[in-house]
């Protein structure tokens, strides 16, 4: 994470170190050390910028690779794997909880906040320690811990004073939570989600505003853990899903476990000694809760802002982000180029590091620019049931007019899903008439990771559904599941007959 500035809103308690540069704050009076002469400048040492450092140097040694914040990607500091490391724990609370209904019966799992945390701060620092040894093998006159700030098209100045210039620029500063000012009146209860890592232990009481990707992992995993969570949500939103009908699944199967306002109005925050005090209207009711914490979960936004990008010729949108080619990551006809959360488009780190990879091998070969087609679309929460969208999503499919047919799955009644007791969620599926070629899916499922990953490679492959319904589905799986969504499609495309009743074809809810 590249030139984090504190949040400072009115009593927002300082950020941890973590969140602070390790180099000396910008101050005026810098004096000039001499310009240093390099082909490509990385600015960022994240997931993206080292993918971008690495494909460069195959081509160049004259490199400079430049961060100004901690080492460490956002990734394993405050992202994927602590992220996973509390799910894990949650989830294995839970998953005592539902012996009884197995006919197993056990005490009431007690929960140690601080043993917890401290299990995800050990694994996340382990996580970190592979990224920073990493960077510190690198060539010293490689690395420049500092901030920098563009001049023109091809000047950065660093803190200390020192200019690189820099024939071609690689931007990669990753990105930070964004808090809405109105969180600002819990003063210091409020925390980000990159605070929760660092949490010594786990605090009674949690608002969690964001029911997108983020609040939905921590919002479960806290209240799994016996946390008092209100989930407050906008619009009836729930992660990424765009399907009205996973939406509304999503929302039935969320609301049954996590207390919930996904469609919270006139939302008023205020400070009551040691309590937030959360006043707002869900379902036309006037409510007040208090809490221990306001969690912050309504994304992201991406560290641009003391970058000087109003110094150089790039076209910026309404955001403040540089207008790129998705498919090069230039920016413009500028030597410059884009990759990871900095561009906001793909937050996710597959997605950062082939960013990073595309960048750099384009700003090796500038100014020859490569554009190359990217990976199938691919998105996963880990919430329980598992979210993922793949391929062309059902908003996009709608929008573009496309002619498509829809197959889906209950999994309520499936049969592996119901023998382990994780029956939940629906799956749909969509394909295109005339050709049957898969187009995407969207699903709230259990094991909703492995079948995303089934889906994306099918579409990647251009398969069609026949093609799919070829494949073999082992009994019994909760792929079956799938096969039951790849059949209805078939039938609504007219390729296929109705499908079977599940107990004449392979077995109870095949």
């Amino acid at each position: 994470m590249h030139q984090v500035r504190v949040l400072a809103g009115r009593g927002l308690r300082a950020r941890l170190s973590y969140m602070l540069p390790d180099v000396g704050e910008q101050t005026e009076g810098r004096v000039d050390m001499g310009d240093i002469s390099v082909d490509i400048a990385v600015i960022g040492a994240g997931t993206a910028g080292l993918s971008a450092y690495r494909e460069a140097r195959k081509s160049t040694d004259r490199l400079a690779l430049i961060e100004g914040g901690p080492l460490g990607t956002t990734c394993a500091r405050v992202g994927c794997m602590p992220s996973k490391l509390l799910i894990a724990a949650a989830n294995a609370r839970h998953a005592t909880r539902r012996l009884p209904e197995f006919g197993i019966e056990v005490g009431e799992a007690r929960v140690d906040g601080r043993a917890v945390m401290d299990r995800v701060k050990r694994e996340r620092d382990r996580f970190v320690g592979f990224v920073v040894e990493a960077v510190e093998k690198l060539p010293d006159e490689h690395v420049f811990r500092s901030r920098a700030r563009f001049e023109d098209d091809t000047t950065l100045r660093l803190d200390d004073g020192r200019r690189i210039r820099a024939e071609r620029t690689v931007i990669a500063t990753g990105s930070r939570p964004s808090v809405l000012r109105q969180f600002e009146a819990a003063e210091d209860l409020l925390t980000t989600s990159d605070d929760v890592f660092y949490w010594d232990d786990l605090p009674g009481s949690v608002a969690v505003f964001g029911a997108g990707v983020i609040g939905l992992e921590l919002g479960q995993a806290l209240h799994r853990l016996g946390v008092r969570v209100r989930l407050f949500g906008k619009d009836c939103l729930v992660g990424p899903l765009t399907d009205p009908e996973i939406r509304s699944s999503a929302i039935r199967t969320i609301g049954s476990e996590v207390p919930a306002a996904l469609d919270a109005d006139d939302v008023d925050i205020s400070r009551d000694g040691d309590a937030v005090v959360i006043r707002f209207t869900a379902g036309g009711e006037e409510r007040e809760e208090r809490f221990d914490r306001l969690l912050a979960a309504t994304g992201r936004r991406p560290n641009l802002d003391d970058l000087g990008l109003e110094n150089t010729s790039l076209e910026l949108d309404d955001k403040g982000v540089p207008v790129c080619d998705p498919l090069s990551t230039q920016c413009g006809d500028a030597p410059i180029f884009i990759a990871g959360d900095a561009d906001t488009k793909l937050p996710l780190l597959h997605e950062a590091s082939d960013d990073g990879h595309l960048a750099g091998e384009n700003a090796a070969t500038w100014p020859r620019v490569m554009r190359r087609s990217r990976r199938t679309p691919l998105a996963i929460v880990f919430s329980d049931p598992e979210i993922a969208m793949i391929g062309q999503s059902h908003a996009e499919l709608t929008g573009a007019g496309t002619d498509f047919a829809v197959g889906e799955v209950s999994f309520e009644d499936q049969g592996r899903s119901r023998v382990m007791l994780v029956n939940r969620g629906l799956l749909r599926v969509y394909a295109e008439h005339g050709t049957g070629l898969l187009l995407g899916a969207e699903m709230m499922a259990p094991a909703g990771e492995h079948l995303a990953h089934l889906l994306a490679w099918a579409i990647a492959s251009r398969m069609t559904v026949g093609e799919m319904l070829q494949r073999p589905f082992y009994h019994p799986t909760i792929e079956e599941g799938l096969r039951t969504a790849l059949r209805e499609c078939l039938n609504a495309l007219g390729m296929g007959p109705q499908p079977p009743l599940n107990c004449l074809d392979c077995g109870p809810g095949g």
